[in-house]
């Protein structure tokens, strides 16, 4: 059962990289204790780090232990699962690396002591100061930004910076967008993670960034923008209608044009151009042949392709009267 849910403490205190360190009860305290004690709050990330404890006189590795406590709780070591932050060597303990591990409610106010240990040694207790992760997180910029150009618009699809499993918390959504070289602008909020930018001049370059918003019970936490994108936007439809209009009107004077000329060319230059596309006069091909070859008897293959029944003749007969008969004829007549 999870403890109640308890009252959000200032996110400011969140900001004190230092934490209270309070003796030990025993004469053992004698290791320095760990100095710079930090809880990095990254979307769905925890992480408390550290600066190592450094001995001069002793080689052995110094190890630390962290222990956490909620509100209306007692100091427990970590048992998150999967997560090991007893006797580690290192100087960091992430609350969420392992895949199954979601760290610390991220509703409940937290706070955590840090110990080094050396042998029978050890340091005086560092408390941090408590947090409660939907108040002190750092939000990133949504992931997984796409962006398709419309018709006058862009259509923008992302994924919100991390996952959130609460009721009483949620994201919005700010575009900023500028057309390229223009005034920024910002549309929002958006509840949802797809979005239409509408109401954008066709054929024009727009760039725009995404940022999200944290709400939970009334406080707004607000995340990074995205990187910069910038996409050319389509033609819409009366776009297209002026398009095909103009190349239509276009069309047709060009080929009105093209007919005066053309007439304006046949009336000026009849002459030259019937000259040009007049079919020359062309060699027989008999004495094309002959041309080739001059020793062929041209005469002979001439009379040879001129069949009899080819040609056609016309018998005349000249009649000649003396000129007194002529005149006896007239005279008869």
């Amino acid at each position: 059962m999870q403890p109640p849910l308890p009252r959000p403490l200032p996110w400011l205190l969140l900001l004190l990289p230092l934490g209270a360190v309070a003796p030990g009860p025993n004469s053992l305290s004698q290791l320095p204790a760990p100095q710079h004690p930090r809880i990095h709050l990254y979307n769905a990330k925890q992480v408390l780090s550290w600066e190592p404890v450094a001995l001069s006189n002793d080689t052995r590795p110094v190890v630390y232990r962290v222990q956490y406590k909620y509100t209306f709780s007692d100091w427990s070591d970590i048992d998150i699962v999967g997560v090991n932050c007893t006797q580690i060597t290192v100087t960091e303990c992430d609350f969420t690396a392992s895949g199954t591990s979601k760290g610390f409610p991220m509703d409940f106010n937290v706070t955590l002591r840090l110990q080094a240990e050396l042998g029978e040694l050890h340091s005086a207790w560092v408390t941090m100061p408590w947090f409660l992760h939907y108040l002190n997180v750092t939000i990133g910029p949504p992931k997984d930004v796409g962006v398709t150009p419309g018709e006058g618009s862009l259509i923008i699809n992302f994924s919100p910076p991390f996952d959130i499993n609460s009721s009483t918390v949620s994201f919005e959504y700010y575009v900023h967008y500028w057309e390229k070289a223009g005034i920024q602008k910002v549309k929002g909020p958006y509840k949802s993670n797809f979005i239409l930018l509408d109401g954008l001049k066709p054929f024009r370059v727009y760039c725009l960034q995404v940022k999200a918003q944290l709400f939970w019970h009334g406080t707004i936490r607000s995340g990074h923008l995205s990187n910069t994108s910038c996409y050319e936007t389509m033609a819409d439809a009366s776009t297209k209608l002026q398009q095909v209009i103009l190349i239509s009107v276009g069309t047709f004077s060009s080929l009105l044009v093209l007919a005066g000329a053309c007439f304006f060319l046949v009336l000026k230059y009849g002459g030259l151009i019937k000259y040009w596309f007049h079919t020359p006069p062309r060699i027989p091909s008999q004495i094309e042949e002959y041309l080739k070859d001059p020793a062929q008897p041209i005469l002979e293959v001439l009379d040879k392709n001129n069949s009899p029944k080819d040609d056609a003749w016309d018998s005349v007969f000249i009649v000649s009267f003396p000129e007194k008969e002529h005149e006896h004829v007239l005279q008869t007549l």
